[in-house]
């Protein structure tokens, strides 16, 4: 079990990143961790690692590289006053096409390392982290044997970069967890979404959970523990149905 901070070399510079390992020595699969617009902070790094306890190499990007040094917030602080102004200039420094292309180098990254099983890796993002792992996934569909989002938001929208274009190409089981009444993700969006995945012959499923946007994380005021615990299981079970683990 151990916490290696990387810098990985993207197209528009240079990207921190944590690379989180189980604590037994062995092959593992890789899976990348789209964080949400909280950043890298306690928690995140927390979940990351939780993930690795369960047999996985996770790569956490800080992709907020951009923006330069920032934090770490603490949600609590943050949603008590000016989110907007907070975690908006942030926020504008990426997006749906910048963490796809930023993904390039992440597996890249991954290929080097002689702990990492297969090319086929999984992706797990929250928030806005939710879109980035299916843009990214679609990007590079042969890559990617697993996606779950988290309370994602603007899945499916008008706009060029939205996660559900990209999502036509996927060649991964998807899992979408939504959250109940998210003005981000309302049910015509999901609608669309599951539309366009199904159309696509994309294998998914999603359930809504009674819990408010962001309940994954142990930091943030909606918190649900029993919701989080519920999540950490239908995201384990999607990962161990479809990433190869070392012989």
């Amino acid at each position: 079990m151990s916490n290696e901070q990387v810098t990985i070399r993207t197209r528009d510079g240079e990207c921190p990143c944590h690379v989180m390992t189980p604590a037994v020595d062995g092959l593992w699969p890789g899976v990348i961790f789209y964080m949400d617009a909280g950043g890298i902070r306690p928690a995140e790094l927390d979940m990351a690692q939780r993930l690795a306890n369960h047999g996985y190499i996770v790569l956490l990007p800080d992709l907020f590289y951009r923006y330069g040094p920032y934090g770490p917030f603490v949600p609590r602080e943050v949603f008590a006053g000016d989110v907007g102004a907070i975690l908006g200039p942030l926020i504008a420094t990426t997006g749906n096409d910048k963490a796809a292309e930023d993904t390039e180098a992440l597996l890249a990254f991954l290929d080097t390392r002689d702990d990492v099983t297969d090319r086929k890796v999984g992706a797990v993002g929250f928030c806005m982290g939710g879109g980035m792992a299916l843009a990214a996934a679609g990007t590079y569909p042969d890559r990617f044997g697993a996606v779950a989002s988290f309370h994602g938001g603007n899945l499916a929208t008008d706009a060029p970069t939205s996660p559900h274009l990209a999502a036509r190409k996927l060649e991964a089981e998807v899992y979408i967890a939504a959250a109940d009444n998210d003005g981000s993700y309302p049910p015509e969006m999901a609608e669309r979404l599951e539309k366009t995945l199904a159309q696509s012959n994309v294998r998914f499923s999603t359930e809504t959970y009674p819990a408010a946007h962001g309940w994954m994380k142990p930091d943030f005021p909606v918190y649900d523990h029993v919701a989080a615990e519920r999540g950490w299981a239908a995201m384990l079970a999607l990962f161990a149905r479809n990433l190869r683990r070392g012989e």
